[in-house]
């Protein structure tokens, strides 16, 4: 088994959900004591969040560098960046790095077509949902994402930076997310991408009315792939 290098922490709370999913992989498909072979660098996300909304995304970058860089030299075959939202930065994080990297849109996207469905609904930070880093790789894969109105954005980043990335659940907020995802549905979108690590805190394939794709899973799933091949 290849050893996964996880560059996490962005939050806590999605880089536990790679965690455990990762032993969950590594029971189910090799059972016995088997486990993950993992190396986890989880940074302080209070300093990348602060680059982030002060728009300085270059400094944001270089740490992503450095830490890539030191996963590689500590063994890593493979990288995985453990949230959507800083793949805005796939490309200056990996540079210099030489260990294949596993892009998460890419990932889903695959997962999609896989199934048939092109219109995805996207929840997820505002950067991913406004920003074209991520949607412009879903259209590549020929698909056609649904992003949710304004006020649905501004309330569904919110929720994610002030309770899910906290470890906050709440019914309200839940009730919140499906609401928004039903509104996608109207609005014809044909399945749901969790598009933010910690989405699938509140939202899954009970409370959604179309397939759901949580993009932490889907990443799992393949790099595990990656890492037995």
């Amino acid at each position: 088994m290849k050893t996964i290098g996880i560059l996490g922490g962005m939050s806590a709370a999605s880089t536990l959900i790679y965690y455990q999913q990762f032993v969950t992989l590594a029971q189910e498909r090799l059972g016995g004591l088997h486990g993950p072979e993992l190396l986890i660098r989880s940074v302080d996300f209070a300093r990348i969040e602060r680059l982030q909304r002060a728009d300085q995304w270059d400094q944001a970058g270089d740490i992503l560098n450095a830490e890539a860089k030191a996963l590689e030299r500590c063994g890593a075959d493979l990288l995985i960046l453990a949230t959507n939202t800083m793949h805005k930065l796939a490309v200056p994080m990996m540079e210099g790095v030489t260990i294949p990297f596993l892009h998460i849109a890419e990932a889903t996207a695959q997962s999609l077509t896989r199934a048939g469905l092109s219109r995805p609904g996207l929840m997820a930070t505002a950067f991913t949902m406004e920003q074209s880093f991520y949607t412009d790789r879903l259209a590549a894969a020929g698909l056609n994402p649904i992003i949710p109105e304004a006020s649905d954005r501004a309330t569904t980043h919110q929720i994610i930076y002030e309770q899910l990335c906290r470890g906050i659940i709440t019914e309200g907020s839940r009730a919140a997310y499906v609401g928004i995802a039903e509104r996608l549905v109207q609005n014809g979108a044909d399945s749901l991408i969790l598009g933010c690590t910690e989405v699938g805190m509140l939202l899954n394939q009970g409370n959604v009315p179309v397939p759901v794709f949580d993009t932490a899973l889907i990443h799992c799933a393949a790099a595990f792939d990656l890492a037995l091949a």
